[in-house]
């Protein structure tokens, strides 16, 4: 099997110092600010990023460990296949979140809604355009029972 390798462009700085308790996701993070300290060689790359007002950040789970292909996500009681989940105990840990751009000021991007650890690596940003993504027929599997638990759930430290 081959191997990839990415290299960190960034990292956050946020009020999240260990995942227990840290939220689940940007939804039940509303209001919570961090920072993304872009390297100094990538920042040329952030020109223009500010006429966003959301952005898509890929980074690497760097606290999770690999628990298995079937995990117990935090917001049901029954195992699920871990592609079918948002866990971050995954084979190859790389997180995903939606986050709302606040500002850009030189390599340091200002943002909110973060549920994501101080310190995690950052490996992509992308705009978020929402016309991009076609909402036709959305469903949400196992998660349309409990996804109304979601403003309540917090990182329960089972996956670190």
């Amino acid at each position: 099997m081959m191997e990839i390798r990415y290299t960190p462009i960034g990292i956050v700085h946020s009020p999240f110092k260990e995942t227990k308790g840290t939220p689940i996701q940007p939804n039940a993070a509303i209001g919570t600010q961090a920072t993304v300290e872009i390297y100094p060689e990538y920042e040329e790359g952030l020109q223009d990023l500010d006429g966003f007002s959301h952005i898509i950040l890929l980074y690497h789970f760097h606290l999770s460990k690999f628990s298995g292909l079937k995990v117990k996500p935090y917001m049901d009681n029954s195992l699920h296949g871990v592609f079918a989940t948002r866990s971050p105990s995954r084979p190859n840990p790389i997180g995903l979140s939606v986050v709302r751009l606040i500002k850009v000021e030189k390599n340091i991007l200002e943002i909110q809604n973060v549920e994501i650890i101080d310190g995690t690596p950052v490996l992509d940003i992308k705009p978020y355009v929402p016309e991009f993504t076609t909402n036709d027929g959305i469903k949400i599997g196992w998660l349309e029972k409990n996804v109304h638990k979601l403003q309540q759930s917090k990182d329960d430290g089972r996956f670190s």
